[in-house]
């Protein structure tokens, strides 16, 4: 049994031979993908896929009614007919906390109030109850299981992010983005929201450790292929006298599906790109990297942003088009250009 000593919170659990092997599997597997994807034109629009694929996971786990395509839709700002308010809201916050994340990946410690700017972020405007940024002044129920009362959250958050910022380096990513995952449901500090913000703390373990450097791991689709069983495996640790075992072999597992998920469509973008043979140019690049965080531009906002003519701007966005990593949307004189 493995403890951190010193610490109010310590995690308890064995390192099984089967969570070892996963665990070097993982580490196998990032390496080939870390490999494959050095200085290549398509991490852009594999980092938008990522994305897509995790914000619609994520909330379609909390019943989100949006598909991958329209979460996708969303993305790019188009419209989507016929879809409620606040489910458009759920995922546009949630592409907004990826984006907070992504941004704060090199943050060495996290505190109160970036769990709180996290929380503020994903939970604006949907939450049911409860103050989105604040934690809960309420007793809550979730299923069967009845989590801390909330006189006791701000202590139980306080020996969490200690454990976290101090112990966590100590093992491997795979087993640090795990345990604060299931200890921040355990504790679900907020009043709603708590599934979506979990989750997106396990991301951000893994951008800190620099274990998703390209953030191109979209574990979350692992959680919402078999919901049913990810609560199940939630639930198990504390049925299991909070034995975290089962739950760390269950994220490894994950993680190793993700990568295998991961590593197909690296292969998949990796032959487009060599059909296309597209070597990119530095300003190609830049545009690249803009387009990734405004999300759509038009011409004339290309062309300002880098300085050059009109033309110029054409002439860096034809190759991109054709090879697939840029695509027009809207009309010839009201249209923008986006990530593919």
């Amino acid at each position: 049994m493995v403890r951190m000593v010193g610490m109010s919170y310590e995690p308890q659990f064995i390192i099984t031979p089967a969570l070892l092997r996963r665990v070097e599997q993982i580490a196998a597997l990032r390496e080939r993908i870390l490999a494959a994807t050095v200085q290549v034109p398509w991490i852009p629009a594999l980092q938008k896929d990522t994305r897509t694929r995790n914000t619609h996971s994520s909330t379609a786990i909390e019943g989100n009614p949006l598909t991958l395509a329209q979460v996708r839709a969303v993305e790019e700002g188009r419209e989507i007919p016929a879809v409620a308010g606040r489910a458009k809201r759920e995922v546009t916050n949630y592409f907004a906390g990826l984006r907070f994340i992504e941004k704060s990946a090199n943050k060495k410690t996290v505190n109160h109030e970036d769990i709180f700017t996290l929380h503020r972020i994903l939970a604006e405007e949907v939450m049911d109850q409860g103050t989105a940024g604040r934690y809960r002044t309420m007793a809550v129920r979730v299923g069967g299981y009845v989590p801390p009362p909330p006189g006791d959250v701000s202590g139980l958050m306080f020996e969490l992010l200690t454990w976290w910022n101090k112990e966590s380096a100590k093992l491997s990513p795979v087993l640090s983005s795990a345990i604060p995952h299931y200890r921040f449901e355990a504790i679900h500090p907020f009043a709603d929201g708590n599934g979506r913000s979990g989750r997106a703390l396990a991301l951000w373990e893994l951008y800190r450790r620099g274990f998703d450097t390209h953030h191109i791991f979209s574990v979350d689709e692992f959680y919402w292929e078999d919901r049913q069983r990810y609560y199940r495996e939630l639930d198990a640790v504390r049925k299991q006298g909070e034995d975290l075992t089962g739950w760390l072999e269950y994220a490894a597992e994950g993680l190793l599906a993700t990568l295998e998920h991961v590593w197909t469509r690296v292969q998949s973008f990796s032959a487009q790109s060599t059909q296309k043979k597209l070597v990119l140019r530095p300003k190609q690049e830049q545009l690249l990297q803009m387009l990734r965080d405004h999300k759509a531009m038009t011409p004339s906002e290309i062309w300002s942003a880098l300085d050059i003519s009109k033309q110029g701007a054409l002439d860096l966005l034809r190759p991109l088009m054709a090879a697939g990593l840029v695509r027009r949307i809207g009309s010839r004189k009201s249209g923008r250009y986006i990530l593919e």
